[in-house]
């Protein structure tokens, strides 16, 4: 007695992901689960808001904290801002020998807002130097606003000469502007390349759905309706471009929105409205609706009905109908699909 067939045998299923897989032999080894390997962060140290040394005189260097969290670090004392303490009055000290008693004075926070006063070390700090205290490639820096600090307040209020102002009025390559520039992008999320990046990409993504969007409606359309898709000149100057590319400036016309995307406005790499790209949508539609006859015969009993005859380009084509009764007991036939052959001859068509 031969073994029952069914549509499968003739149209085999694609591999569903869902499918359950094949059981493991017992005498295969068990793969061992391999966690991967992290970065070693044994030094590393959890850092919060509270956590952070506000005292720049105490801060530990940026450099001494793991690489991956140094910009989260930086992040944090932007949200802080410069450490700017409020005195009426700050330690005097001479500024060199035989000179009269100086300090930090409260009112340079207000001509230099990156300007930071370590009560630990009774010297100033520059803010975004700290931060990034790197130099550009091929400039040499001095530490002495970012490690040692600066106290010598005799060369501050000197006009022209005065240290601050010397700091600032540098090159634009200098450490200072430097850093003042990385600090500036790192504060302003919006501006990074990579948020950019993503915004545009997230947008062409939505465009390309769209786009692809109405060209497999505008297809399933015209297929459902049993017309042709190309037209006989379907060139830019045409009146008459065929019922593909006329519907699409149909559905256009009607929405801005996909005017926005189609046709002349869709990139010349991602138009979706190829003849390729026809074809390959009709194969998709096609495979959909094979797989929906195969479920709705399910185990049932079926027979083929095969045809074939000569289309306007004088190929023979071969018309399989499957024929079958459903879960009610209908008798009902379905398309199934049409294919090419060489020759008519009997055993080619059972082939």
């Amino acid at each position: 007695m031969s073994k029952k067939r069914t549509i499968d045998f003739f149209f085999k299923r694609q591999e569903d992901v869902n499918d359950p897989q094949p059981e493991r032999n017992s005498n295969m080894e068990e793969p061992i689960n391999v966690e991967p390997e992290k970065n070693d962060v044994s030094n590393s140290r959890e850092v919060n808001l509270d956590s952070l040394i506000c005292d720049p005189g105490e801060q530990p260097l940026i450099s001494s904290y793991p690489s991956y969290q140094r910009d989260e670090i930086r992040r944090l004392y932007i949200k802080l801002g410069p450490y700017q303490i409020q005195k009426s009055k700050y330690p005097s000290s001479p500024s060199g020998p035989n000179s009269s008693m100086r300090s930090f004075q409260q009112a340079w926070f207000k001509k230099f807002w990156w300007l930071e006063y370590s009560e630990k070390k009774d010297a100033a700090f520059c803010f975004p130097c700290f931060l990034f205290n790197k130099k550009p490639i091929g400039r040499v820096g001095s530490d002495t606003f970012t490690v040692a600090g600066f106290n010598k307040w005799k060369k501050v209020n000197c006009g022209k000469d005065c240290a601050f102002i010397v700091l600032e009025v540098k090159t634009p390559a200098s450490a200072h502007n430097f850093s003042i520039r990385c600090y500036e992008d790192l504060k302003n999320k919006l501006c990074h390349i990579e948020n950019v990046i993503e915004k545009q990409t997230t947008q062409q993504v939505m465009d390309n759905r769209l786009r692809l969007k109405v060209s497999i409606e505008a297809i399933k359309w015209i297929t459902f309706q049993a017309c042709a898709l190309r037209g006989h000149d379907e060139g830019p100057d045409s009146k008459n471009q065929g019922n593909f590319l006329e519907l699409i400036k149909l559905l256009a016309s009607y929405n801005k929105t996909i005017d926005d995307v189609v046709l002349e406005n869709a990139p010349q790499n991602a138009k979706y409205t190829s003849p390729d790209i026809q074809k390959e949508i009709l194969r998709v539609l096609a495979t959909n609706v094979q797989k929906a006859i195969r479920d709705e015969i399910g185990t049932a009993k079926f027979c083929l009905i095969v045809d074939e005859s000569q289309d306007e380009s004088k190929k023979e084509q071969m018309a399989i109908v499957v024929r079958f009764v459903d879960r009610d007991g209908h008798v009902k036939e379905r398309f199934l699909d049409l294919i090419h052959v060489k020759d008519t001859t009997s055993s080619t068509l059972k082939n």
